[in-house]
Parts: structure tokens; C-alpha cells; sequence
């Protein structure tokens, strides 16, 4: 009984952790008067997340209705330049919720509502939330129209469903409310092997990968571009490189399951079947992180990493490594199956090599653990790595060098420092403290920068605090502190004084030399007005809701970067 007991509790304890099982009867498509086709699916592994829904193209166009896929009520609105830009969600009677991204507008009723806000709170951005009755919706009810808004490169509908109560996030097309045209098996690219030893403590050592291209036989069916088989270690693990497409388009897409046997048996299988916001970023886990930032493919690590969640993996057999002995031959068999069930596969023989890899330990590392937080210096650095961050334990010998060279415009004040080593994926932001020599003029505008792979400055952020630059951040790269001394530069898009009674709104462009646009604000005859931003375009636009008054106005945009640096553009218009 007690037996019965604790398996009911844990296909309970499952079921609960993957969601319902939705109808697709259930729901409408979310969009009307669009071909179906897409340009992302759910699940894709992006730069430091996975995607989260699946971006349904709009032929280059906005305005297209958008509708309510069930019976429910807008729980939440959102404004924002970034992330999703102008969002619905949608809090459905089945227990799921609906989101839809980048829109254009919401329906009038609702875009009023959210103005009043906007001008109520006198923010341009927002995030309102609603109770059932507030604004309830019936399936098929427009709701809003498609647009380009937030951090999007062109016009699209970006499409989620969730699980109410976990918020966990569903593979919409393996669901089925979701069905694209495709016909196409993926595209097995390259297979990697990556030999391991184990040092004292339990630090996973690698030799560089040995890349092997892949050549497909006919469709579906794939090889490696030599006959002879693959040398390898003592133990070590296989890395495949794919990619998907569909009927139709042009676009990559990533892959909803991975699978391979060694000998016929099968040791290791990934799915993605959904996530929660929690473990998007274990996309760095499931990747192998260094192969996965330098390609346009999805690099799956067919093994899985000290602190990669179980929840991605339907089958694992001794964490996906591969054992040999000096002579022995194996046979490994990889498929790749998209969202719509095209399979792909390749097979390829092994052979245990007679010479062994041995690692030797670094005595002057600093060994730092997943479960636990951990403090590294150098110099004038301080990183603080809380627990949980790495997805693996990590051998650290934090380093100085110096800064790069910077643009016009920008003050390098300190040397650069690397405290983990390069391409180490993080789960959670670690804090990096650089104390220097800073003239009191360039305080308020002193940053921390990266310095790329292609040795140029980039922007990270942070603030300066008694002679001590401090920020927060995703990056393995080096850091140093610099100085943005250049305010952006606005532009307006009509003359001064120009008649703009025929138009519909008026707008400007802002741009910025290096930390991009943070913070901007829109009189008109000196009162404030909403005012959208498009950060991928530079745009800023204010709609009118007014009708014209055959009058002269004063109009003034006040900018702010994210250094700290202002700039102002005045003029006037009549309407």
C-alpha cells in the first residue's frame, strides 16, 4: 500500500511539474490573416535563454487582428522599450494564460485605459494587472494588433501558452495549437568529441574538441566525412551541431528532441518540451556553452553538466559519457527530431585509442562550486559568484591585462579583469567591483565595460560609489572601468515649425555612441506625454489623442544614456 501510495504521489508530483495536458480543440490561432508561417519555435536556444514561444510571421506587415485563442480575461498589460514591447496576457478558463508580444496597439477600449494610466502615473513604461471581471474576453474577440514594438528586428507576433498556476511554458507546436508546414528533417552539421579526465575534488578537465563534419547520405540520413573509425579517450562525450528549417522560410530552427545510443543502447535523450522562467538559462547547460556562442547551429552537449536540472533529460546513463578501452570498438547512433516529427540521424564507429589524456591540476586555482557562493580578487577586483550560478565546478585564476583601446568619446580608467575563465556560462549575475583612480568630472558617467572577443569595449553597466565602480552581469569576459562622455544625439523628424495637423503622431530619432538610451521624457506646451521608443530602430514617436487645435506648440525630449550623460532637443510645431 505504501508502495502504491508513493507512485501516485510521484506521477502526481510529475504531472504537476509538466503541466496540464492541453486540447488543441481548445484554442483558435492567435492571429488572423497570416500564411502560418514562422520565424522562431519554442524552445531554441538563444543567447543566455531559451525562447520562450514561437514567433509567428506577419508578411512584413503590422496591424493584423489578433484574437483571444479561448474564453478568459486580460490579466496584465505590459509597456516597455525592450523585452516584449507592447503585451496582452491573457488568463484563460482551461487554466492556461496566453501572451502575446511586440504588439503595435491594443484594441481601442484597452489602449485608452492604458493611456490614462501612462498619463495618470506619468510613465512611459508599465505593467498592469486585472482581476476576472475587469476585462473579460471571449474567444475569437480582437484584442489587439500585431506590430514591431520592444526588442524585435521586424514585424511579428511573438506567442506563448503557460500553466496558470506554475507558469511554466508549453511547446505550442508538439501540443498541436500550433501546426506549421514542414515537411523538412533536421540538419545533422558536425559531431565534436570532447575527452575528460577527473581531477582530485571532482573538477571535469577537457581537452580542446575534434570536429568532424557531417555528410548527408540522402534525406535524413547522415555520415561522417571520413570512413575510418573516430579515435577516442578513456572517457569523454559527443557534442552534436543542428539545425532545423521549414517549408516555406528561411530561418533556423532549433530541435525538440535529441537522442543517442552507444551499442544500441540509448544513454542519453534531451526534450524540450517546456520550461519555466527559472530554468531558461540553462540553455548554457544543455549547449556545449563555447561551441554554442560561435555558431548559428544548436551545439547539444550529449552529456549532462554537473548542475543541469534532470528536467530536460528523458533518458541519461552515467551523465552521457562514453567509456572505451585501448582498442575497443563502439558504434554510436544519433538522432535529431524536430517539432513537427521530421527525424534525422547519423551512425559512426569509435575506437578506444591506446594513448591516455591526463590533466594536471592548476595548484594556484581557486576551485569554485556550484551549490556555493564564493568572493575572487585580483588587484583591485572583487567578484562575488553567488550560490547556484555556475552550471559546473570551475578551476578560477582570476588575471589583470590591460584595457583595450577605446572609441572617441570614452576614458579607459582601469586595467581589465577576468575573474572566471573565458566562456563560462553563468545562471545568475555575479557582482563585479573595480576600485580606481577616477577624476571627480567623470564620476557620474563611469561604467564597467567588457572587452570583446574582438577586443573592442562594450557596454555592461553599474554605477561609481567613493572611487568604486560596481555592476552586475552575465559575463565571463574581462572588465574594466570607463568613461562615457558623450550625451546622445536626438534628431527630429519634421522641421521647426512644421504644420503637422495631417499627421498622426510626431517622432524622433535617438541614438547613443555606447551605453544605448535609458531613460527618456516628452513635453509638449510643457506638459508631460506618453512616448514610444523602438530601441532596435532609434525611433521615438508620441501618438496624438487629440484632435488638432490649429495652434502653436512647444515641444522638448529629454534624453538619458546609461552612463549617466543627457541631452535635449527644443522646437516647435503647429497642429
Amino acid at each position: 500500500m505504501r508502495r502504491l501510495l508513493t507512485i501516485l504521489l510521484l506521477t502526481a508530483l510529475t504531472a504537476g511539474a509538466r503541466g496540464q495536458a492541453l486540447d488543441p480543440a481548445d484554442y483558435l490561432y492567435p492571429i488572423r490573416d497570416v500564411d502560418g508561417t514562422c520565424s522562431s519555435n519554442f524552445g531554441e536556444i538563444r543567447p543566455g535563454h531559451f525562447h520562450a514561444g514561437v514567433d509567428i510571421r506577419t508578411g512584413g506587415t503590422e496591424g493584423k487582428e489578433l484574437v483571444a485563442v479561448a474564453d478568459g480575461h486580460v490579466s496584465r498589460l505590459s509597456v516597455s522599450p525592450g523585452g516584449y514591447g507592447r503585451a496582452i496576457y491573457l488568463t484563460l478558463n482551461n487554466g492556461t494564460t496566453a501572451v502575446y508580444g511586440h504588439l503595435q496597439r491594443f484594441r481601442d477600449d484597452i489602449e485608452q485605459l492604458v493611456a490614462q494610466e501612462r498619463r495618470a502615473q506619468g510613465k512611459n513604461s508599465l505593467n498592469l494587472f486585472f482581476g476576472h471581471s475587469k476585462l473579460p474576453v471571449r474567444q475569437g474577440e480582437v484584442i489587439g494588433y500585431s506590430g514591431n514594438s520592444g526588442s524585435s528586428s521586424g514585424p511579428h507576433l511573438h506567442f506563448e501558452i503557460r500553466d496558470t498556476r506554475t507558469q511554466r511554458l508549453y511547446n505550442v507546436v508538439r501540443e498541436g495549437i500550433i501546426r506549421p508546414v514542414d515537411s523538412l528533417p533536421p540538419r545533422i552539421v558536425k559531431i565534436h568529441y570532447v575527452e575528460i579526465d577527473t581531477l582530485p575534488g571532482g573538477l571535469c578537465a577537457r581537452k580542446a574538441p575534434e570536429s568532424y563534419t557531417a555528410v548527408r547520405s540522402h534525406e535524413g540520413t547522415y555520415r561522417l566525412n571520413r570512413e575510418e573509425p573516430l579515435g577516442v579517450g578513456r572517457k569523454g562525450y559527443f557534442v552534436a551541431e543542428i539545425t532545423d528549417r521549414r517549408n516555406g522560410v528561411h530561418n533556423r530552427f532549433g530541435l525538440w528532441r535529441v537522442t543517442a545510443w552507444a551499442d544500441g543502447e540509448r544513454y542519453y535523450e534531451y526534450r524540450m518540451d517546456g520550461f519555466t522562467f527559472a530554468q531558461s538559462r540553462c540553455c548554457d547547460a544543455v549547449s556545449h556553452y563555447p561551441i554554442q556562442i560561435a555558431t548559428r547551429n544548436e551545439a547539444f552537449r550529449l552529456a549532462q553538466a554537473e548542475a543541469a536540472p534532470d528536467c530536460f533529460y528523458t533518458a541519461m546513463t552515467d551523465r552521457g559519457i562514453i567509456r572505451t578501452v585501448p582498442g575497443q570498438l563502439r558504434r554510436i547512433r544519433i538522432e535529431a527530431e524536430d517539432d513537427s516529427g521530421n527525424r534525422s540521424q547519423i551512425e559512426f564507429d569509435i575506437r578506444g585509442r591506446e594513448e591516455e589524456f591526463r590533466a594536471t591540476a592548476d595548484t594556484l586555482a581557486r576551485i569554485v562550486r556550484p551549490g556555493h557562493a564564493a568572493t575572487l580578487t585580483c588587484g583591485k577586483m572583487t567578484a562575488r559568484i553567488p550560490a547556484g550560478a555556475l552550471h559546473e565546478t570551475l578551476a578560477c585564476r582570476p588575471e589583470q591585462t590591460a584595457a583595450p583601446r577605446v572609441d572617441t568619446g570614452l576614458v579607459a580608467l582601469s586595467p581589465a579583469y577576468r575573474a572566471l575563465p573565458p566562456a563560462t556560462p553563468l545562471r545568475k549575475t555575479m557582482s563585479v567591483s573595480i576600485r580606481t583612480e577616477i577624476p571627480a568630472r567623470m564620476r557620474p558617467h563611469a561604467v564597467l565595460a567588457r572587452r570583446t572577443a574582438q577586443g573592442r569595449a562594450a557596454y555592461v553597466g553599474g554605477s561609481c560609489k567613493e572611487g568604486v565602480v560596481t555592476a552586475s552581469t552575465y559575463t565571463s569576459d574581462p572588465l574594466f572601468v570607463v568613461a562615457d562622455l558623450v550625451p546622445p544625439r536626438i534628431t527630429a523628424n519634421f522641421r521647426q515649425d512644421a504644420d503637422l495637423s495631417q499627421s498622426d503622431a510626431i517622432g524622433f530619432r535617438a541614438t547613443d555612441n555606447f551605453s544605448g538610451i535609458a531613460a527618456y521624457t516628452l513635453l509638449i506646451d510643457g506638459q508631460w506625454v506618453p512616448c514610444e521608443r523602438y530601441p532596435m530602430t532609434g525611433r521615438l514617436f508620441h501618438t496624438f489623442d487629440t484632435p488638432p487645435a490649429h495652434s502653436r506648440h512647444t515641444v522638448r525630449l529629454t534624453v538619458r544614456d546609461g552612463a549617466g550623460n543627457t541631452a535635449s532637443w527644443e522646437g516647435t510645431f503647429y497642429r
